[in-house]
């Protein structure tokens, strides 16, 4: 089951915002994420805020999902009163998003554009599951907006994707991204997941390996995390699965490092790794700057001005109440000094670039330099500055963020 809210104040029926959210949006990067909450089948291990059509219930469907979308981002158009800047990217995530037509994501690129306006250089990505696109669907992408693809590959190995509960063959999303190279797309990301329980070294080697040698410009490479109440979850917990090792983790990520790196992709996070600086991905940095976004669709987060809200998440309900004239919003917070400081020191140290030791309170600095004397945090770096992880201490990332807030 999808993974709950969090807890906050209620958010005004109208949808307004705080002037002081409002205030000073031009002088940051703005970016808009769209939430499409279908998907053909349920996969084992995901806590997505997704639904198969069997979970929908009544007043949802792909079938009205535009007309749905149109009425918040209306409201969207009256709360921000001309206060936003034009959006520099668009993700359209899921879900399944190309389980609509590829004609509907390009009326939501519209739709974007028609509320905020759209930078001449935007990012426009979109999800796909491989087995939802071709070459058509792809083009129609491309001539509506859509510079950036992002394709859930998982693996190539057919027994991995099996326990995972994919419904893609193997291979699949590697002639998914060739075809979009070649209906225009210069950016193309594919997503693996490491640390299946079956999974072998060669398997995810291999992986890697066909990532690379599709031409993809951006890899993504997570460790799989058990969710409660997942399929995934449930098996192991019969024992008919063993529960993923942290060291089959770590030993997955040191060789998807050297494998990316020895290819000529660097890291610029600690699970994305892009060939260049614009192949990385512009609207995840919005995410793990701080910046600000607008999240549109059932469950879909947004931050403006410090001011973070999120809505309801099932889809009947979504659109009952867009259809009721009141806003989707379930709640919302005020981020106090210390929950950003919490967020940029999480946040902004997963990054290549890192962050400044000025950022850092008295106790967070000392951590620091008891960080670098671990070898954990880039001992160069620190004396210019800037608090940067080591290889090791990305695979400690976690661990090194707890120190520097503590």
């Amino acid at each position: 089951m999808p993974s709950a809210l969090p807890e906050g104040e209620p958010a005004p029926r109208d949808g307004a915002l705080p002037a002081a959210a409002l205030d000073g949006m031009e002088r940051r990067d703005f970016g808009v994420y769209v939430h499409v909450p279908f998907c053909a089948s349920r996969c084992g291990y995901c806590d997505f805020n997704t639904y198969t059509a069997a979970e929908l219930g009544g007043g949802a469907s792909r079938d009205n999902y535009l007309e749905t979308l149109a009425q918040e981002f209306a409201l969207a158009k009256r709360v921000a009163g001309g206060s936003a800047p034009p959006a520099s990217t668009i993700f359209v995530g899921g879900g399944t998003p190309t389980l609509l037509r590829a004609d509907e994501l390009t009326a939501i690129v519209s739709m974007v554009a028609d509320t905020f306006g759209l930078t001449d250089d935007a990012e426009v990505t979109t999800e796909a599951n491989p087995e939802s696109v071709d070459a058509a669907y792809l083009s129609t992408l491309r001539r509506g907006g859509f510079t950036r693809l992002s394709l859930g590959m998982q693996s190539t190995s057919r027994h991995v994707l099996s326990i995972l509960d994919r419904d893609h063959t193997p291979g699949r999303a590697l002639d998914v991204a060739r075809t979009a190279r070649d209906v225009g797309f210069d950016h193309v990301n594919l997503d693996l997941i490491y640390g299946t329980p079956g999974e072998t070294p060669d398997d995810f080697a291999a992986s890697v390996r066909a990532a690379i040698d599709v031409g993809a410009d951006h890899v993504s490479a997570y460790a799989l995390i058990v969710e409660d109440g997942t399929a995934l979850a449930r098996r192991i917990r019969r024992g008919d699965l063993p529960y993923p090792s942290d060291d089959v983790a770590a030993d997955r990520y040191l060789a998807a490092e050297r494998l990316l790196t020895d290819a000529g992709l660097t890291w610029y996070e600690v699970s994305n790794w892009a060939t260049t600086p614009v192949a990385q991905c512009r609207h995840n940095l919005l995410y793990w700057r701080s910046d600000n976004w607008w999240g549109f669709g059932p469950g879909a987060h947004s931050h403006i001005g410090g001011l973070r809200w999120w809505n309801v998440k099932h889809p009947s309900r979504y659109a009952r109440q867009l259809e009721a004239g009141e806003s989707p919003a379930a709640g919302r917070e005020t981020l106090t000094s210390d929950q950003r400081y919490v967020e940029t020191v999480m946040l902004r140290t997963r990054l290549r670039e890192g962050l400044a030791i000025s950022s850092l309170n008295g106790p967070g600095r000392d951590a620091a330099r008891d960080a670098v004397e671990r070898g954990l945090l880039d001992e160069a770096a620190f004396t210019t500055g800037r608090a940067i992880l080591t290889l090791r201490g990305r695979l400690l990332a976690d661990a090194v963020v707890r120190d520097l807030i503590d």
